[in-house]
């Protein structure tokens, strides 16, 4: 059924948008394109449809739809919330597996369908109630699943507490989230190079040329999580200027890091060891460069190039069936890659940056 709606939808804005030979429109059937690509290849086969690898597909198609004031896209994610019985995974405390919540909760905002956040309510609530403390990494030096052990997660559950403060207005949910927040970043965050270590591990790692080891997806998730957080914490909580100052401080490091094409590698720090753009990151760091220029926060003569190249360069690699290239897979440290490679989370920091770059007055 998924399918079905998919095709009907893309059917139909190819047929609108080809009638208007703009280069706007050329972009809004290309972005199609690639959802369509991913939606008729749904779900990913190495990963649950309520896991992370697919949550960050969804709020990639929540927002572009959203743009496009798109009842096709609602429709495919309520069939996939529907489908999930609007559930997680088991694992209660890990941020991945509540990433999923923040689509539940941007579509009951449209639906005011209860079923659609319960599930998450109680789960957050729970774990507020119920907290977890101790370090960051376990025993066996992994990152402790039951906290915000990685720099990802700061993508995946921080946004459902600052979503659901704006729904419920229940000033806790900033506060925990804040508290939570500041642990991870006083862990993994590198006050000089203003990027984030991915965990514990590499607190002493280094790449082939001495540099320390960022790397990009982990510090994409980071920026790109900032922006959500930017849009729903109000102005007044003691955490919003924190997180504007965190945003602002990546921003000019993140820029230092594009190559002269326009894309991020797999690493920030070592590109000539990692030759090939890396369109998951790239996807990210758009997305949050764009925002800001939306927004006023970032100086859009200072800013725009960049974001124009980083825009041009992610559609470059976009193949005509519509699949996107070079994403890297699953992983948490810079690997190399190729442009056969990508996954349903790629497609969804393409998304995010598509509705942002549309967003512009280029």
């Amino acid at each position: 059924m998924k399918k079905h709606i998919a095709w009907a939808f893309f059917c139909l804005i190819t047929i609108v948008s080809c009638s208007e030979d703009t280069t706007r429109n050329k972009e809004i059937d290309l972005i199609n394109k690639v959802a369509e690509w991913q939606i008729v290849h749904f779900p990913d086969t190495m990963a649950p449809e309520a896991g992370w690898v697919h949550a960050a597909l969804y709020r990639g198609l929540i927002e572009w739809g959203e743009y496009q004031e798109s009842k096709e896209i609602d429709s495919f994610l309520i069939q996939v919330g529907e489908d999930l019985n609007w559930g997680m995974l088991d694992r209660v405390y890990d941020a991945d597996d509540l990433c999923i919540g923040q689509t539940y909760i941007r579509l009951y905002k449209r639906y005011n369908r209860p079923e659609m956040i319960n599930k998450v309510v109680d789960r957050v609530n729970f774990i507020m109630a119920n907290p977890m403390d101790g370090s960051l990494r376990t025993v066996k030096n992994k990152p402790n699943r039951d906290r915000w052990g990685w720099c990802d997660a700061l993508f995946m559950a921080p946004p459902v507490y600052a979503q659901l403060y704006k729904l419920k207005l229940y000033e806790k949910y900033l506060d925990f989230c804040f508290s939570e927040f500041q642990v991870t970043c006083d862990s993994l965050y590198d006050k000089q190079k203003h990027l984030f270590i991915r965990d514990l591990r590499f607190t002493d790692a280094k790449e082939a040329n001495g540099e320390k080891v960022f790397w990009s997806r982990g510090n994409g998730w980071v920026y790109s999580g900032l922006t959500f957080m930017l849009n729903d914490v109000p102005a007044w909580h003691v955490s919003y200027n924190y997180y504007l100052n965190l945003y602002k401080e990546m921003t000019d490091a993140i820029i230092a890091c594009q190559d002269k094409n326009g894309s991020w590698h797999t690493s920030m720090s070592d590109l000539e060891a990692y030759p090939h753009p890396e369109n998951s990151a790239s996807g990210f760091f758009v997305h949050g460069l764009a925002w800001g220029i939306n927004k006023g926060i970032l100086d859009k003569d200072k800013y725009m190039p960049s974001v124009e190249k980083g825009w041009c360069a992610l559609k470059s690699y976009v193949k005509e069936d519509g699949k996107l290239g070079y994403v890297q897979p699953i992983g948490h440290a810079p690997r190399t890659i190729d442009d056969e490679m990508t996954a349903p989370y790629g497609v969804g920091a393409f998304l995010l940056a598509a509705t942002e770059v549309m967003k512009l007055n280029r």
